[in-house]
């Protein structure tokens, strides 16, 4: 019997042995460059960047706290970005003069991390960093600085490990590239 996520599933783009391999990378990448930090928050942007930050926290040997922050620029069931940038859960720990690191599970266009940067500026951090699982530089229409990049990837709608299919599927252990054909036609 198949399962539920088989049908929408056109190729595996990142296997769960590269993406732990990739993960523990960047852990120890950070904790090098944070390794003199005594302040560092790592902020999850949600609901994509959960499973990410999950397990590059477990990889981060410098002492830090952990925040989420809640954005939304897509429609339920969209493929494409609204363009519109809204907060829908704000942080619960002051910013100011603290050593910030915004951890995201895809860049496309950079539109919803330049406005996350913007708002998290203006907060006045000591520093602010970004880690991102995967670049999709192909789309992006706003540049933006990537400190740490898991993976570059084709312009291919993907799902699995956090980034969802219609809010499903987040909880795959790799990366799946979507059949466009298997979706309703009500979506996208």
């Amino acid at each position: 019997m198949p399962l539920p996520h088989e049908k929408y599933l056109e190729e595996v783009l990142i296997d769960e042995a590269s993406l732990q391999k990739r993960v523990a990378e960047l852990g120890q990448q950070i904790t090098a460059d944070y390794a003199a930090c005594p302040d560092l928050l790592m902020i999850c942007i949600l609901k994509g960047g959960i499973m990410f930050l999950v397990d590059l926290t477990r990889h981060v040997h410098v002492p830090h706290e952990i925040d989420f922050l809640a954005v939304s620029s897509y429609g339920k069931g969209s493929r494409e970005s609204t363009g519109k940038v809204r907060i829908d859960m704000d942080l619960s720990t002051n910013v100011s003069d603290r050593h910030i690191l915004i951890v995201e599970d895809i860049i496309d266009s950079g539109e919803t991390l330049r406005f996350v940067m913007d708002v998290l500026l203006a907060r006045r951090p000591a520093s602010l960093r970004l880690c991102t699982l995967l670049n999709k530089p192909s789309r992006r229409r706003i540049e933006i600085p990537i400190d740490y990049v898991g993976f570059e990837i084709e312009n291919k709608f993907v799902f699995g490990y956090g980034l969802d299919l219609d809010e499903k599927f987040r909880n795959l252990p790799f990366i799946g590239v979507v059949k466009l054909d298997a979706l309703p036609e009500a979506e996208g």
